[in-house]
C-alpha cells in the first residue's frame, strides 16, 4: 500500500485484484495536489493492472486544475493502455464530468463493487 498526504489531498494507491488498481482521492484536489496524484499514478500504473479505479468517495473539493490533473491521467492511461473507471462522486462533480465530457473517458459507478465488476 502506498499513501501520500500533501496539501490537504489524502490519495491512497490499492491493489482490488490482480487486474485492477484503485486510487482512493480525499479532501481537495486543486493545482497543489499535482505532486501527490502523479506520484499515484507512477505508482498505479506500474504494476500489471489494466485498469485503474479512481475512488472520489473522499472528495471535498476539485477546481478547474483538479480537472486538469485528471485529464492528465487520461492521457497517461490512454497512452499505457490502461482503463480509468471512477465512482464516489458526487452529483455535483458528476454534473461537471458530463459538463466536460470526461464521463465519455472515465465511466462512472455508484459503488466500487459496480466498478470493479465493469474493470474486470
Amino acid at each position: 500500500m502506498y499513501t501520500v498526504t500533501q496539501t490537504k489531498v489524502d490519495v491512497r494507491v490499492r491493489l482490488v485484484s490482480d487486474a485492477v488498481i484503485c486510487v482512493d482521492i480525499g479532501g481537495s484536489v486543486t493545482g497543489s495536489a499535482e505532486n501527490a496524484l502523479m506520484d499515484a499514478w507512477a505508482q498505479a500504473s506500474a504494476g500489471t493492472g489494466h485498469a485503474i479505479i479512481l475512488n472520489f468517495t473522499g472528495l471535498e473539493y476539485m477546481n478547474s486544475s483538479g480537472i486538469g490533473l485528471l485529464i492528465t491521467f487520461l492521457v497517461r492511461a490512454n497512452r499505457q493502455g490502461h482503463r480509468l473507471l471512477a465512482y464516489g462522486l458526487n452529483q455535483h462533480y458528476r454534473q461537471i464530468f458530463e459538463l466536460t465530457r470526461l464521463n465519455e473517458a472515465i465511466h462512472i459507478y455508484e459503488s466500487e463493487a459496480e466498478a470493479l465488476a465493469a474493470a474486470e
